[in-house]
């Protein structure tokens, strides 16, 4: 017979106490926003896919009927630009960055693309490019190939032994690396499997006094954690609008550029929506001024209106508020570790330090591919797996509660007392 945890662990107690921090939350009603298929189902995995807003399905079916149905082609004339309103959007409402320095496009690898191949070029006499180990695997691919395709020296930070960095790269790590020739850094603003978090003021300008530039990429970080661009003189970023920010599978990244780059940079994607006078069809390229001549294509209304919805939520939310949701989430997330699962032959391998990490927690397990299944299966709790052998847990500041996350972890716990795991035999699911 199956067993619990319930009554061993105090979870009346525990439950109450997360009850009390939902019923305290200034963003607990915005739940109630979000479509749910499945009401008994606790979804730990926004981190990697966000949950759909109900006003998207609105918006969605309103631009197939009225804005393409209806008007058609001339429907362009309210679409054309508004990749660089909703980028003003997002600057506002998630990066601390004034207006004409965001763009909502295309996706976080071509965004990353065309930013990482104009650092380079912008330092012509620099010849080393930087990333580290843990970085996700876009990252590191990308920069290989401009590595080959350009005869740069590629350097990689080894920062993947599990310990108490935790992944994360500082600036004192990063000095052993750096040197006159380094024409750029990219580095994650939270480190996609550990969640740990990166210096990014510190690290910008400890690349800048060597003539260098850094390319962030945020899409782990973004709706999770606050950032302040301005403020900390980020030069360039990338990031994605599906995880934290709800925007859909598929939805369009973002890319930023520091103001007083924007004429320096030139991407290699030459568009028709980076032209300067776009409609004059003229025989040679010439940029367009500030963030437009960062544009490549027409762009996806349908999603682009998804990602207005979110961010017009994350801006009415504030994003400070966010920002202490996942630190309190995550807190949460740790204490039912060590109370339920530390004992189970789970590792954490994120930082205890609120200040040091992100929107999501990591456990290492030897197990950990056939846990995921299982929780999956048998308890209806939704993590994700990385390689080697870890599961990420996340707390969606709109989207999740604190109740959510308690019943979560108490659910895991009954499936290792119950070794639902080793029910998992030779499952090769194709995503993880």
């Amino acid at each position: 017979m199956a067993t619990t945890p319930y009554d061993d662990y105090d979870f009346e107690i525990k439950r109450r106490q997360a009850q009390l921090m939902d019923e305290l939350d200034p963003l607990n009603n915005y739940k109630e926003l979000f479509f749910n298929g499945n009401e008994t189902q606790l979804y730990l995995d926004g981190n990697s896919l966000g949950r759909l807003p109900k006003k998207s399905i609105e918006k969605v079916n309103k631009i197939l009927l009225e804005d393409w149905g209806t008007n058609l082609v001339q429907g362009w004339e309210k679409w054309i630009n508004q990749n660089i309103v909703i980028g003003d959007l997002i600057g506002e409402a998630a990066l601390g960055a004034k207006k004409g320095q965001v763009i909502c496009q295309d996706t976080t690898s071509v965004c990353l693309y065309q930013l990482c191949y104009a650092a380079i070029k912008a330092r012509p006499d620099k010849k080393t490019i930087i990333t580290d180990a843990a970085n996700f695997p876009t990252d590191r691919y990308i920069l290989e190939g401009l590595a080959q395709q350009h005869g740069l020296k590629l350097i990689i930070i080894n920062n993947e032994t599990i310990g108490d960095q935790c992944e994360r790269i500082d600036t004192e790590i990063l000095a052993n690396y750096l040197n006159q020739d380094v024409a750029l850094v990219l580095l994650q603003v939270i480190q996609y499997r550990s969640g740990s978090r990166n210096p990014m003021k510190e690290i910008t300008k400890q690349v800048r006094e060597l003539g260098g530039l850094v390319v962030w990429d945020a899409s782990h970080a973004t709706g999770a954690i606050k950032m302040n661009f301005d403020e900390d003189s980020i030069d360039l970023a990338v990031g994605c609008t599906y995880k934290y920010c709800n925007s859909g599978p598929g939805a369009p990244a973002w890319l930023f550029v520091r103001e007083n780059l924007q004429n320096q940079l030139q991407v290699p994607i030459q568009g028709w929506f980076a032209q300067e006078n776009q409609f004059q069809m003229g025989p040679h390229f010439q940029k367009a001024q500030g963030i437009r001549g960062f544009a490549t294509s027409g762009i996806n209304w349908m999603s682009l209106e998804c990602a207005r919805v979110s961010f017009e939520m994350i801006k009415e939310a504030g994003i400070d508020n966010m920002q202490a949701k996942s630190s309190q989430g995550t807190e949460l997330m740790i204490e039912l570790f060590d109370l339920l699962l530390k004992d189970e032959g789970f590792e954490l391998v994120t930082p205890r330090k609120q200040e040091f990490r992100g929107g999501h927690i990591t456990l290492y397990h030897k197990e950990a591919y056939r846990i995921n299944l299982a929780l999956r299966q048998y308890q209806n709790v939704i993590p994700d797996y990385r390689v080697p052998n870890q599961l990420r847990f996340a707390i969606s500041p709109l989207a999740s509660s604190y109740t959510e996350i308690l019943e979560a972890m108490y659910r895991i716990k009954s499936s290792m007392v119950n070794k639902e795991y080793e029910k998992q035999v030779d499952v090769d699911a194709k995503v993880s």
